[in-house]
């Protein structure tokens, strides 16, 4: 059965001193004069509150209101920031447990509420006191000598308990050396605020280029709203001991190969062995909001465009004769990081999505693949999809087993055809890669290969336009 709660009677128990006790002193984001978010990639982020508060000389109550609901509380601490102020901690108490009429309800087991119900026919009002016995699966009452489960009515409570705040609260006991006005900072840990990195490229018609422009998406849902918030973001792969992160000092940043995207947008810098990337301006994050902020845009980035058909090497230990009909060929751009190329800086990981003009000048999709985090200099490569117009058949068109001069070793000597069909109106080169197993070498081959690791050859075909073209080869296979 549904439950209702006293409005009236909930106002005037925040409303009133005994929510927290009389000597609490409390300081809310109203006393915030700066905020600093530092995001990691996996779940993490640092925190630095700063407010200017008065505290009493000696002992302190101090309540720091508005924090993140998913702080790690071990990772708290607290500072003066004025020079001849010192402060030193006691004791912390992290109350995350928030009010609502359930948790309200939980924290009376065991003790007396009033009840008000209302009698439908008569409007008359009466309240009973009541001992609460269990709030689980329903609510189950004491009234006089009676036991009521899930009863109609409003229940009236006298107080709201002092571990049950209406916002996540750092209960700190400490000591200040002065009664002057002071400005602090809160450090810590959170969960809760997370960032990804968002790519849109758009292909030029010949496929020869490409503009490519970055988003920051941020996802707040750390129980807390940072106004005006100093915004960076850190990519790489931080090591957290698990499960919890024990550390209570914030990372040195080491400044160094500063390069600024936007005069508003995101500068980066290295830090440690990752990379930081610090908003110019600051920024609202709201609890339970998604926003995006602009990382980068390079404009006319050369690209090259792949055709690649990749084989496998368990056709090479025995006879299969028909290996594959209309064989998938897949298709990827790639293009280099560096200065040259319109870009040069390190860019986090994300997902990179492409899309090209059609004839009308209507941008279309026409694939996305992931990227690692990716220094400057390096390549990107992206795979698209697979080809339409581009396709192969394979057969293997002999195997046999020949002799060899190694003990306990076997050979084999096979051969293979690719036939490569092109149905588009251009010629297209296409790469055929095959994993070769064991100590191989080529004994016979229509085009000739490049042996570009250990255990691959490669060709690269040229197929005209509607038309095919087809690759021969004979390898000898000894394991």
């Amino acid at each position: 059965m549904k439950q209702s709660l006293s409005l009236i009677s909930l106002a005037l128990c925040l409303a009133s001193p005994v929510f927290a006790g009389d000597a609490e002193q409390r300081t809310t984001l109203d006393d915030q004069t700066s905020v600093a978010v530092t995001i990691y990639n996996e779940n993490l982020a640092l925190i630095k509150d700063q407010r200017k508060i008065t505290l009493n000389k000696g002992f302190n109550n101090l309540a720091f209101r508005g924090v993140s609901a998913r702080m790690r509380p071990e990772t708290a601490l607290l500072r003066s920031l004025n020079p001849n102020i010192q402060l030193r901690v006691l004791e912390q108490n992290f109350d995350f447990d928030l009010l609502t009429p359930q948790k309200l309800l939980e924290k009376y087991v065991g003790k007396q509420v009033r009840l008000a119900r209302t009698n439908p026919a008569t409007g008359l009002e009466t309240i009973a006191t009541a001992t609460v016995l269990s709030t689980n699966s329903g609510v189950v009452l004491k009234i006089g000598n009676k036991i009521i489960t899930n009863p109609r009515g409003e229940y009236i409570f006298d107080n709201v308990p002092d571990n049950l705040r209406d916002q996540p609260t750092l209960v700190t006991q400490l000591t200040s050396s002065s009664a002057k006005t002071q400005t602090v900072e809160l450090g810590y840990l959170t969960g809760g605020l997370s960032w990804k990195a968002d790519y849109v490229a758009e292909l030029s018609s010949d496929d020869s280029h490409l503009d490519l422009t970055g988003w920051v998406t941020l996802t707040n849902q750390s129980g807390t709203q940072y106004n005006n918030a100093k915004l960076q973001l850190v990519a790489g792969d931080v090591n957290q001991v698990q499960p919890q992160f024990r550390g209570r000092s914030a990372p040195r940043v080491a400044m160094m190969e500063k390069s600024m995207m936007a005069d508003d947008g995101m500068a980066e810098e290295s830090l440690f062995e990752y990379h930081l990337y610090t908003l110019g301006r600051t920024t609202d994050l709201k609890d339970k909001q998604t926003k995006q902020v602009a990382l980068l845009s390079a404009s006319s980035v050369p690209v090259t465009k792949q055709f690649l058909l990749r084989g496998n090497n368990y056709y090479y230990s025995s006879s299969r004769g028909q290996i594959g009909q209309k064989m998938k060929v897949g298709v990827f751009v790639e293009f280099k990081n560096s200065e040259k190329a319109q870009l040069g800086m390190p860019i986090p990981k994300g997902i990179v999505r492409v899309y090209k003009n059609d004839s009308k000048g209507n941008a279309q999709f026409v694939g996305e693949d992931n990227i690692d985090h990716t220094p400057k200099n390096e390549d990107i490569r992206l795979k698209l999809g697979d080809a339409f117009d581009v396709t192969a058949n394979m057969k293997q068109t002999n195997f046999r087993k020949v002799p060899h001069n190694k003990p306990h070793h076997v050979a084999y000597e096979s051969s293979y055809e690719i036939e490569l069909k092109n149905a588009k109106s251009e010629p297209v080169t296409v790469t055929v890669r095959e994993p070769v197993p064991g100590d191989w070498k080529m004994v016979k081959e229509s085009q000739a290969h490049k042996k570009v690791a250990s255990g691959t050859a490669e060709w690269n075909i040229t197929v005209p336009a509607e038309s095919s073209t087809k690759l021969t080869y004979t390898v000898q296979v000894q394991y």
